[in-house]
């Protein structure tokens, strides 16, 4: 096999340099532990808070994962300012109209999703139970993506026939149906009218009122509320700036109210896109500074094992003296040294990645399960793996190079008078 590699490498194969390497680590063995650990221990922060920082991640994903994250939520309150002949304090309702006009004069706006919400009475013969009640339209289902277990969710044909359809939330059908019984076709009272079940979907993991959803045009003529609206969906393009569509919104709101532009109490808002930008850019902020501690406690390990490789070297100045003098090259010494220096640092990177992945293993088992748990599948990716790997391989090989250099300029008779 020899003769189809290069040169250089014919030298890890051959049973005489492993062999010195082992008795190189037998020989120091205490010296060796001790240095393989400062780098374990690198390796070891860098897997477990890659993979906690993971976990997090994975958390935000599955709670805000069905939404349109570049979204923000308008609603009417009060006046704080007198304005155009209205005293402070007017009531701001919302109405249909607002809905045209912000998808008309605002850019980079992709949905505007009107809605409504009451509390309603929900019975199936003995059984009742109270829940919120929505008016929604079909577009919901983009910006807000409801996991069906049974059925489907509203379509254009219920909003336009004015349909007593119902689409309920899993908490629901387990309150008011039999376990295991198919709720599809039945029929559940609302505030004593009657509903058709046509979907079950999974409970959401953000608590926004989805509990029941029926067609917004049912809802306006069974909650009586004409052109009103409780509030308002609005999301953004994917590369629009939310924080200015939420500004500009409001703005136009203001001025279609009749409300003065610097009052800030008119409307509500709760703006989704910046809040999911500040978590995303804490994650990574958090994954820069866990490569950044790790890669720093990695150098400081390989620089250890330099130390004791140019102990090793200085105790075997006699040994380095006869293998030259017996014919070995500068060259093969040298390989020889940054082997061993590569050899440790993969070593110690090999007891890092198992120590790391047993406690990502059971950070999972005992706190990543169940619904509020806050590190849902802390794992690293392979590519992360071995590029930590292939770090600690050029880092190795680096740091090598320095008791490697210093064996190389021993002189064998030097050596061999070296008491």
């Amino acid at each position: 096999m020899s003769k189809y590699l290069p040169s250089h490498l014919i030298f890890l194969f051959e049973s005489d340099t492993w062999q010195e390497i082992a008795e190189s680590i037998r020989k120091n063995k205490l010296r060796t532990v001790i240095t393989i650990i400062g780098v374990t221990w690198g390796v070891f922060l860098l897997v477990t808070l890659l993979g906690s920082a993971r976990g997090m991640e994975n958390s935000f994903n599955r709670i805000f994962g069905n939404f349109a994250t570049n979204s923000v939520f308008v609603w009417g309150q009060k006046t704080s300012k007198p304005f155009k002949g209205f005293q402070e304090g007017k009531k701001v309702q919302l109405k249909m109209d607002d809905v045209a006009q912000i998808r008309k004069e605002v850019e980079g706006i992709e949905f505007v999703v009107p809605r409504n919400q009451r509390n309603g009475t929900l019975t199936n013969g003995f059984l009742s139970a109270t829940f919120n009640v929505n008016g929604d339209y079909p577009l919901l289902d983009k910006v807000q993506k409801k996991e069906l277990i049974y059925g489907r969710f509203i379509n254009k044909a219920d909003i336009q026939k004015k349909r007593k359809t119902v689409v309920i939330s899993e908490e629901a059908y387990k309150q008011l149906f039999e376990k295991e019984s198919i709720p599809i076709g039945e029929f559940l009272q609302i505030n004593n009218i009657n509903f058709k079940v046509v979907g079950v979907f999974q409970n959401s993991n953000v608590g926004m009122g989805s509990d029941v959803h029926i067609p917004f045009t049912t809802f306006q003529q069974v909650f009586n509320t004409g052109n009103k609206l409780g509030w308002m969906m609005i999301t953004g393009k994917e590369d629009a700036d939310i924080k200015q569509i939420e500004k500009d919104s409001k703005l136009l709101l203001k001025n279609i109210h009749k409300i003065h532009p610097k009052d800030e109490r008119a409307f509500g808002s709760f703006n989704l896109g910046e809040r999911f930008a500040k978590v995303t850019g804490f994650l990574t902020g958090m994954q820069f500074l866990t490569w950044f501690v790790g890669i720093a406690t990695l150098i400081a390990g390989v620089f250890a094992i330099g130390n004791i490789l140019l102990i090793t070297v200085k105790e075997r100045t006699k040994e380095i003296g006869v293998r030259r003098a017996l014919g070995a090259t500068p060259n093969s010494i040298k390989k020889q040294i940054v082997l061993e220096a590569v050899v440790l640092a993969v070593l110690a990177g090999i007891f890092g990645i198992i120590g790391g992945g047993l406690v990502l293993m059971l950070t999972d088992k005992f706190w990543g399960q169940g619904e509020d748990a806050v590190l849902v599948n802390p794992s690293v990716s392979i590519p992360v793996v071995l590029s930590a790997v292939l770090i600690l391989v050029v880092l190795g090989s680096l740091i090598g190079l320095i008791p490697a250099n210093r064996a190389t300029r021993i002189k064998p008779i030097a050596a061999l008078n070296d008491e």
